[in-house]
């Protein structure tokens, strides 16, 4: 059950299940043990995460008029947000580093529906709907199925494998960040924004040549101040909406830059 804060009413009712997959004897094996040259493929355990809103509706015909007129996607994203808030609650009662946040695109399904209490927490409901997946996402091409731009991250890739390319901190800086943000940790994006920009600022100067990199570079650097003045907020409490948009649109920019240094390719 999930709290706002300490005191207040119950915001979420998240119900974790796993399915699929025998479970597994936690003993530790005093040996490795032989296996046949083509094992069969181990059982794959799947989690459920059910999102409960605990504001309960008032009848059956409400929510199936709440179902029939709701934003799905909206409430899937805020869905995806509590998760992660219990999955960083997680890591940090753990001090366990692993556990990552999850996104939509992870899902092997992902309903929106409605139903009585135990229904829903052992994963039924009385009505519900299965959305596909997000435009693009299932077959990994980008909008407009344009071929070159969906082949740069493999090309990227095999270039930073190959040791043609490097990956840049800034780059997982600012990843971070993203990630951050999509989760709606405000101030942990303003904190990590600030080093990924001033990593960015020396790290990409060897390529300001390169596109329109060195009126990105110029352009990160005049948002210097306000980035330390968020970051500075970050350390003594949330932002406010001010602050939140600055965060967004500059980390945006980071983001163009690092795009615009691979654009032409890697040589």
């Amino acid at each position: 059950m999930l709290r706002p804060h300490a005191g207040e009413d119950p915001s979420h009712v998240l119900v974790l299940g796993t399915l699929g997959a025998q479970q597994r004897r936690f003993v530790r094996r005093r040996r490795a043990r032989a296996v046949a040259p083509q094992p069969a493929p181990a059982a794959v355990p799947v989690t459920r995460a059910t999102v409960i809103d605990a504001a309960a509706l008032d009848s059956e015909a409400a929510a199936q008029r709440w179902l029939d007129g709701a934003d799905h996607e909206a409430h899937v994203a805020a869905a995806i947000v509590t998760l992660n808030r219990v999955l960083q609650a997680h890591r940090i009662a753990t001090a366990d580093a692993t556990p990552r946040d999850v996104g939509r695109a992870q899902a092997l399904a992902v309903r929106v529906g409605y139903g009585a209490g135990e229904e829903v927490a052992d994963g039924r409901h009385s009505a519900a709907l299965e959305l596909p997946p997000p435009s693009g996402d299932a077959s990994g091409l980008v909008p407009g199925g344009r071929r070159s731009a969906a082949l740069r991250p493999q090309e990227r890739l095999a270039a930073l494998l190959s040791g043609r390319d490097a990956a840049l901190a800034c780059e997982e800086l600012a990843l971070r960040a993203r990630a951050d943000l999509a989760a709606g940790r405000w101030r942990e994006a303003a904190l990590t924004l600030r080093v990924a920009v001033e990593a960015a600022l020396s790290e990409l100067d060897p390529w300001r040549d390169r596109g329109d990199l060195a009126t990105r570079l110029i352009q990160l650097a005049a948002a210097r101040e306000e980035v330390a003045a968020a970051a500075h907020r970050a350390l003594e409490g949330g932002l406010d909406a001010t602050e939140q948009e600055i965060v967004d649109r500059v980390l945006s920019w980071l983001e163009a830059a690092l795009r615009a240094r691979t654009a032409s390719g890697i040589e």
